[in-house]
């Protein structure tokens, strides 16, 4: 690959093979080769500018949970190395809670998590980021309910006037990547199916999911077939439904030995106006920042990975209500 060390065979295999590489062998100087001095990293409980926040990071999930393995399931991507490529890397993590942390004392217990990551590299390099990790998953198999370790999150970071701010576009600041991915058909077909969902008609369920369909969730939900689909994506719209969809990236590929399949980026924003996976409506403003990974079929959409922080969304609502 143009720009690129050559020991990586292709741009999935440099996406793997760097985290690798960080995490497991425990390099987590080479941050400062692969990413950007100035990176911005979009998570959805925060925005951070640059290398040293990301390595100071690094060391402190390690620190508390030292045997942490990160698994790639997936590396769906676009671009070419003359104007940089995009990743959206699906990975299953699994670690022990050893060290004490942001998540409380060590406790000893066994975790599994999904991530989603897109990344944008050229030049050998990682200069711009969104971060989507399953943290309700963390949480609520550390023995704590999501909602209650958003609202402690809040008070051991100063309280409402002085806490983190959750990620929302109005503090975003443009980063080097400005492309919207590809027009694969596979991705066109998803995001046709996420934006009649997101317009209620929940028809798209059965007409477009594999009656078998694997359903992998948020908050570490694991489940099968039409009613799981659609009772998910139900509760989510349901407590917002006033909020305005977005599909933030697309990719959809074809590649051997493989399913077609699809990557979305997308958002939620608006009010917390309807009862639902949320509770009883606040009127908080809220933001949503979720991705999702699909492989199709025969019979259609047969398995869909679906991230997003329920502990972010938590945290802005508590910020607006108490």
């Amino acid at each position: 690959m143009k720009g690129f060390n050559d020991k990586w065979k292709d741009f999935p295999d440099y996406i793997l093979g760097i985290t690798q590489e960080i995490w497991e062998h425990r390099d987590i100087a080479s941050l400062e080769q692969y990413y950007s001095s100035n990176i911005p990293v979009r998570s959805p409980g925060s925005l951070v500018i640059g290398n040293n926040d990301v390595i100071a990071a690094t060391m402190a999930t390690l620190a508390e949970f030292p045997d942490r393995n990160l698994l790639g399931e997936d590396v769906i991507w676009s671009g070419d190395p003359d104007t940089g490529m995009l990743s959206s890397h699906r990975i299953f993590s699994t670690a022990t809670h050893s060290g004490n942390g942001v998540y409380g004392t060590a406790s000893g217990k066994r975790i599994k998590y999904r991530v989603i990551a897109d990344c944008h590299a050229k030049n050998n390099q990682i200069d711009d980021e969104w971060l989507i990790r399953d943290q309700g998953a963390i949480v609520s198999q550390l023995g704590i309910d999501p909602k209650l370790y958003a609202r402690d999150l809040i008070d051991r970071e100063g309280g409402r006037d002085n806490c983190v701010e959750p990620f929302n576009p109005n503090i975003d600041v443009p980063g080097p990547y400005k492309g919207r991915g590809n027009d694969n058909e596979w991705g066109q077909k998803y995001a046709e199916i996420l934006t009649e969902i997101m317009k209620s008609d929940f028809s798209v369920i059965p007409n477009s999911y594999d009656r078998a369909c694997q359903l992998e969730h948020p908050n570490g939900s694991s489940e099968i077939s039409h009613k799981a689909a659609d009772r998910f994506w139900m509760s989510l719209r349901s407590s917002f439904p006033s909020a305005k969809f977005s599909i933030e990236h697309q990719i959809g590929r074809e590649d051997p030995l493989m399913p077609p399949r699809a990557a979305i980026r997308f958002g939620l924003h608006g009010k917390h106006d309807g009862w639902g996976r949320f509770g009883e409506p606040t009127g908080a403003d809220v933001y949503i920042m979720g991705a999702a990974h699909v492989e199709f079929g025969p019979w259609g959409l047969r398995r869909e990975f679906v991230v997003f922080d329920e502990t972010a969304i938590w945290k802005q609502i508590i910020l607006k209500t108490g």
